[in-house]
């Protein structure tokens, strides 16, 4: 950095020694002209995309706080359940809501759980790369609450979930609701959080269309 300040002030100064010792309508000294007027210029657009960006990085650090507090609180949960449950164990909390370890190879809601395997890297594989666009997403839209709100979501869910099909080849889940013998496929607060960032994202939505009437 203070190299290239040093550099650029000698050049300045290569500028200004030709501005004043060619001849007037020379080409050496309009182009001295023309360098010493643009220096500020690009200084100034400079000095503001670096300021955009520090901006942009500390808008994003309150919603990558709320994703990791969804990813510490869905990895915490989950390690209590395999620490405390043996696949298939159940306490009952309510008439409606159990806490049970279930083991699910497929996506969120046991989706595609019964395939043969390759789901697991597939949906891990889906995870990365929403993961990366989240953030992409995140750093141009951090302004925009509610829809950086239900990203962080997101974000939070599909990294938990990451984590258990990498360490364990499937999805922990422990939150089993039911009702007059059905029972809701169960689920976990990964789960959840991807839940709410999608509710989030569909408000956003009404509400940006609502706007725009």
């Amino acid at each position: 950095m203070y190299c290239s300040e040093d550099l650029g002030a000698f050049y300045l100064d290569i500028l200004k020694d030709r501005l004043y010792t060619t001849a007037p309508k020379s080409l050496a000294r309009r182009s001295a002209q023309t360098a010493l007027h643009d220096q500020p210029v690009r200084r100034w657009r400079t000095q503001g995309a670096r300021l955009m960006a520090r901006s942009s990085s500390g808008r994003m650090l309150p919603w990558l706080a709320l994703a990791l507090v969804i990813l510490i609180a869905d990895q915490l949960t989950k390690t209590l359940i395999l620490g405390h449950y043996r696949l298939g164990d159940s306490t009952v909390v309510t008439g409606f809501f159990n806490i049970v370890r279930a083991h699910n190879p497929g996506a969120a809601f046991s989706f595609l759980a019964g395939a043969s395997g390759w789901q697991r890297w597939f949906f891990t594989a889906i995870g990365v790369v929403a993961t990366l666009v989240i953030l992409w997403m995140l750093k141009a839209h951090a302004g925009q609450k509610l829809f950086s709100f239900a990203l962080a979501c997101i974000l939070g869910g599909a990294v938990g979930n990451v984590v258990d099909r990498l360490m364990h080849g499937y999805v922990v889940d422990f939150l089993d609701f039911h009702w007059a013998g059905w029972h809701f496929p169960a689920f976990n607060i990964a789960d959840s959080g991807i839940t709410i960032g999608a509710a989030c994202l569909i408000l956003d939505e009404l509400l940006r269309v609502r706007r725009g009437r």
